[in-house]
């Protein structure tokens, strides 16, 4: 990422699809040549691991890190395998083009999926290629699946509540479930070969094409997942594999009493033991996948917030430091030239910022955040960035453009926004004009949500970190990605270089 470059970021469920959600299929190939044709570089998406209605279906909480999300397979690449039927297929109900209802779409996809199955089992199709994926990924398949076929044998409870044998992973267990569960443990084997197979099609002809998939890793893992119930060891868990310390943020100017997160914490002493070889397999897998990779909270690899997990607030916690250097020496050993982006948003100390300078990584700069009462001395304002930096409008995280200008942005803001601007701009204009600081900036990399690039307003917002529901579900339309949109993107990417 250090020659001029940008991108769009639009999460794989924003695709269009008749199934409800994005898929693998073919508008994520359309979504590709849109790219192509607007002279990008990078299509950045959120986490593809397994989502749950549980967690409101949020890509950053998973049962691993490192299965796919099967709800992104496409049928219609399916029928073309010979895997379902025309008739199958459009035995679905009449989904909504601009909203995600996730849970309707797993309902429709279990079914196909399932479908799919048992027409694989009963053929000789592709066996050789399927049993290739599972001896290659079968240091955390073999864990998942047995997790996944665990979890519906005790009717979905978290692992931490199983009978103790097999929460505890003993040995005789372990074997006698892995017996009693095959059927089971096969079918979920099948859905990942089916999600890295399409989603390795989709990066060869992303790559070939000049397009570099931008992933994104959450630094934690939820407790009910899993790498926690396979690696209870590497976590802070006590007797009963319940959490000693679980992670946050401390309290801040945004909330007066932090974040608390409740995923569980790392026992670095005893990463630091394993030369960090959980991470490295983690890096390992993630890298096989994308082409870079941004880590969500990067300061906690420095140092991290512990709460005690008795806590109900983020208050009473405690910085906890990280051996930073021995971990991404060995991370640097494995492979080299790590190409990361560290998401270093909000309160930075200074340790971070010497860390991210020494390992060379970019940092993000996010304009929606760049015109309070500190200006011109914002960092996130154009005139202060260096060239080593990733420059958004803003995020998934974030209201777009237009919904921050007429629905959170006080005269004060916008008056700084205009005088930088030079001049006043309303709001239709106003996405277009951040679009065009990003693009003019010295940051090597510019990347804009694809709901600013449409200059759409709130109501596209992709998550509101402190609504529990009604999050991840905006879609694309078909009809938005026309030609004098694709022209104006363009010829915005080639006036300034990148």
């Amino acid at each position: 990422m250090n020659k001029r470059g940008a991108g769009i970021l639009l999460h794989i469920t924003s695709l269009p699809s008749p199934y409800g959600s994005g898929d693998l299929g073919p508008w994520a190939y359309r979504f590709a040549d849109f790219l192509v044709e607007t002279k990008q570089t990078f299509w950045q998406v959120l986490p593809t691991s397994p989502t749950s209605s549980i967690y409101g279906h949020s890509p950053y909480s998973s049962v691993s890190a490192f299965a796919g999300n099967t709800l992104l397979v496409s049928p219609d690449l399916l029928v073309e395998e010979g895997l379902l039927t025309k008739e199958e297929v459009e035995e679905r109900p009449l989904f909504l083009e601009d909203y995600c209802d996730h849970d309707a779409v797993a309902a429709c996809k279990e079914r196909l999926l399932r479908s799919a199955w048992e027409r694989f089992r009963g053929s000789g199709q592709n066996h050789y290629e399927y049993g290739d994926f599972c001896l290659r990924h079968g240091e955390w398949l073999d864990d998942y699946t047995l997790f996944k076929a665990l979890k519906r044998r005790f009717d979905g409870k978290a692992w931490i509540d199983w009978p103790v044998e097999a929460r505890d992973r003993l040995p005789e267990y372990l074997e006698e479930a892995k017996k009693g569960c095959a059927e089971d443990v096969e079918e979920e084997r099948f859905l990942q070969y089916l999600f890295h197979k399409q989603w390795s099609t989709l990066r060869e002809y992303c790559n070939r094409r000049g397009v570099k998939l931008l992933g994104d890793i959450p630094i934690y893992v939820s407790l009910d997942s899993s790498d926690a119930w396979a690696n209870a060891s590497l976590f802070k868990l006590d007797g009963q594999k319940r959490p000693i310390s679980v992670a946050g943020v401390p309290p801040d100017y945004f909330s007066v009493t932090g974040q608390r997160w409740g995923n569980p914490v790392y026992d670095w002493a005893v990463l630091k033991q394993t030369e960090f070889a959980w991470w490295i397999k983690r890096m390992g897998h993630i890298l096989s996948m994308f082409d870079m990779v941004r880590i969500d909270h990067f300061r906690g690899l420095i140092a991290y917030w512990a709460i005690p997990a008795h806590e109900e607030t983020a208050v009473r916690g405690e910085w906890v430091g990280v051996p930073t250097n021995e971990f991404f020496g060995a991370l640097m050993e494995h492979f080299h030239d790590l190409p990361v982006v560290a998401e270093d948003l909000g309160i930075i100390t200074q340790d971070v910022k010497e860390a991210m300078d020494r390992l060379g990584f970019p940092g993000m700069k996010v304009l929606l955040f760049a015109f309070g009462d500190d200006n011109p001395a914002h960092p996130y304002l154009p005139h202060n960035y260096e060239r080593n930096c990733v420059v958004y409008t803003g995020t998934h995280d974030n209201s777009t453009v237009r919904g921050w200008f007429d629905k959170e942005a006080g005269q004060p803001e916008k008056e700084r926004l205009f005088r930088y601007l030079g001049r006043e701009v309303g709001a239709d204009e106003v996405a277009w004009e951040l679009i065009r600081l990003a693009m003019m900036s010295v940051a090597d990399t510019a990347i804009v949500p694809m709901q600013d690039v449409l200059g759409l307003g709130l109501e596209a917002r992709m998550n509101r970190p402190s609504i529990g529901g009604g999050n991840w579900c905006w879609r694309l339309r078909p009809d938005q990605l026309e030609e004098g949109l694709a022209a104006r993107l363009r010829s915005m990417t080639e006036t300034y270089g990148r």
